[in-house]
């Protein structure tokens, strides 16, 4: 009756329920302390209900056929202190398809194999065949089954700090250089003979002003900014990335998620203004009463996205963003201001279909660097929880948040931002109103706006956006026939460059939005990332440092890699020949005179395509003696340094995951005989 753990922990550790039997599945944490995992209390820290994290457990499809796919977190003990997956602790991912218990062939209990049909959901919750359910998939049956796939880890986070004690020279500025900053901080701070490199998260326009001020050494922004004083500044093309509005969508019938979305300006600016009603406490808005519930209800995405479910969901009402400001909002709002059914949507015309703007966004000036939250209907209800935490109900549905990496990673967890979930302790205490829950599997229905660098290190689906148009301006469609939609990749950013105009020396490049959705290849959410720094009154030091961070970045930071000092995915390598020569040609002239500090920056911006065709980035394997450093944690700040000899970090894919977390359990729940179950276990290494 009680087996799995011996001895078997007392009644009051585990208090076991009346005549069932109990199997226990203990879990030895890094450090060797032992949690029975009988109860939430007992479990371990990271894998409770209310972890700062989503649990060890994962859900996914399989379909008729046992196949499936589902994206997760990688997470480092920085993360998961008692998995302990460290550069120094090695992991599995073990993955254990559950097709039913061998047994006894006359238990009638035994041999049941599910009582749903084959391809159908269990969204009602009935009950299950225990023996084709994850309840008993640590039997012998189901673990002998098992495959398992080893994991590797880079260096702790803060490592750079713990093997450099040299003071940081801190760059401030841009989101979009997070993901590229990870892995290039290492081929710096470990490198005696460079400078200790470190990005700090900050808002374009308020990273510029520090640099202004002479209270950073450089910003990194997006594009040319507002001065506040006459000294000159040079912008250094850095990198090359962008926006996209990442997504995660299943289809109806277990049929796996969506893998192409389209998306127009129009139906971005519906997210943004809050148009769509939520539910029908929305619709009780003054003059919002006909409008959708949500984007999967409304015939412009419908005709765009055939075949999706129209399940109202709090969720498909908004678009998870940003509540700071950030030139991506201006990217984001600029492509939505040149789109002349956008503009008239905003401008008060309804659409088509009848559905008409919010109120409160009515006329709203676009392109603009951040998102008012203007909305502050507070509908009536006979609900209590309502009634007891009146609050403006659209804003609780847009919730915009803090950073992009936490869009992106709610995005990867199915766990919208919407803050309508009303709970309490116990039937005496007053409600409280929070986050809703993560939507499961087979139901899920989110968006965000991301960088393009965290889409593709969490492995994001990300939308395609509307360029070319042959439609007339408030033309009612009926699918996509006549319109160009474009997905962010390598070509078609380097697509996007092609209208990238020189200004005036040492400045910023333009990219209009007009001009990019005049092309069928080129991607919208394409931007050009800078370190901007003074050219005269800079520290000298300061000086030499950014210059070489430049120079650095731009040549051997341009190698694509998951490796320390090399470029991730997600953006497009600046090279000294092709659609990017103009703008590494840039980069080093401003790159001088950063160094020379004379107030200068009068030399001639370079033509397109003058640089020599000949020309490569450095190899900075090569360079190393053929040693290519360990990737850095997901997580933060990494580093290992590039003149560090250390196993090589590789780069692992499969069907089931694109980004593995060690030690997880991941259960596929699909009913029907002969369709596996997938649960992913972990097994801490013996040691």
């Amino acid at each position: 009756q009680l087996s799995g753990a011996d001895p078997f922990p007392s009644q009051t550790t585990c208090p076991i329920v009346g005549f069932f039997s109990t199997h226990l599945t203990p879990f030895v944490s890094a450090k060797g302390t032992t949690y029975p995992s009988c109860t939430e209390s007992t479990m371990a820290p990271e894998a409770a209900v209310g972890a700062a994290f989503p649990p060890a457990e994962i859900a996914a499809f399989t379909d008729l056929h046992g196949k499936g796919e589902t994206q997760f977190e990688m997470r480092s003990a920085t993360e998961n202190e008692s998995l302990g997956c460290s550069d120094k602790v090695a992991c599995s991912i073990v993955v254990i398809p559950i097709m039913g218990l061998s047994c006894d062939a006359t238990s009638t209990e035994c041999t049941k194999s599910g009582r749903f049909e084959a391809g159908s959901s269990n969204f009602a919750g009935d009950g299950v065949d225990a023996t084709v359910s994850p309840l008993y998939w640590w039997s012998e049956s189901n673990w002998r089954n098992r495959i398992t796939v080893p994991v590797t880890f880079g260096l702790a986070p803060d490592a750079c700090d713990v093997l450099d004690k040299r003071k940081p020279v801190a760059f401030y500025g841009s989101e979009l250089l997070s993901q590229a900053a990870l892995q290039w901080s290492p081929a710096f701070c470990l490198r005696k003979d460079r400078f200790k490199f470190q990005h700090n998260r900050l808002s374009d326009e308020a990273a510029f002003a520090l640099m202004e001020k002479k209270e950073a050494a450089a910003s990194i922004v997006s594009g040319e900014r507002e001065r506040d004083t006459d000294d000159p500044v040079g912008y250094a093309p850095t990198a090359v990335s962008g926006f996209a509005i990442s997504y995660i969508v299943d289809e109806p019938d277990n049929k796996g998620e969506r893998r192409q979305l389209n998306l127009t300006p129009r139906l971005l600016a519906k997210l943004l203004t809050q148009s769509y009603t939520g539910s029908e406490l929305g619709s009780q808005h003054p003059g919002m009463s006909t409008n959708p519930h949500a984007i999967n209800q409304d015939p412009e995405f419908k005709a765009l996205n055939p075949g999706l479910d129209v399940v109202s969901r709090e969720a498909g009402a908004s678009l998870l963003s940003l509540s700071e400001s950030s030139d991506v909002l201006t990217s984001l709002t600029s492509y939505i201001a040149q789109d002349a059914d956008a503009a008239a949507f905003v401008g008060g015309t309804p659409d088509p279909w009848g559905m008409v703007v919010n109120p409160s966004y009515q006329d709203i000036t676009l392109p603009r660097t951040s998102w008012p939250l203007l909305d502050t209907f507070v509908p009536t209800t006979a609900q209590e929880c309502q009634k007891q935490n009146p609050a403006p109900y659209f804003t609780q549905l847009a919730a915009p948040v803090t950073s992009l990496r936490k869009i992106a990673e709610a995005t990867l967890d199915a766990w919208p931002n919407v803050q309508t979930k009303c709970d309490r302790a116990t039937t005496s205490d007053p409600y409280k109103v929070g986050r809703v829950d993560r939507q499961g599997v087979g139901s899920r229905f989110m968006l965000g706006l991301v960088s393009l660098g965290d889409a593709a290190r969490f492995g994001l689906r990300t939308a395609s956006l509307q360029t070319v148009s042959e439609g007339k301006a408030g033309e009612k469609f009926s699918d996509a026939s006549g319109r160009t939609f474009v997905a962010p990749s390598a070509d078609t950013m380097a697509a996007a460059l092609a209208f990238a105009k020189p200004t005036k020396p040492s400045q910023a490049f333009e990219i209009s939005q007009k001009d990019l959705v005049t092309s069928e290849e080129a991607y919208p959410g394409t931007m050009i990332i800078y370190t901007a720094a003074l050219l005269t009154g800079l520290d000298k030091s300061d000086a030499a440092h950014v210059s070489e961070f430049i120079k650095v970045s731009t040549t051997e930071g341009q190698r694509v890699g998951s490796g320390n000092g090399q470029l991730p995915k997600g953006y497009l390598p600046i090279r000294k020949a092709g659609a990017t020569a103009t703008l590494y040609k840039a980069a080093q002239t401003v790159a001088s005179e950063i160094a020379k500090q004379d107030g200068l920056g009068n030399q001639t911006q370079p033509e397109s395509g003058s640089a020599p065709a000949d020309g490569t980035v450095a190899d900075s394997a090569a360079a190393s003696g053929g040693k290519v450093p360990a990737a850095p944690s997901t997580a933060g700040p990494s580093a290992t340094g590039e003149d560090v000899a250390m196993t090589a970090t590789a780069s692992a894919t499969s069907g089931l995951a694109h980004t593995l977390i060690p030690f997880l359990l991941v259960l596929g729940l699909f009913a029907g005989l002969g369709s596996p179950l997938l649960r992913i276990a972990a097994r801490r290494r013996s040691r």
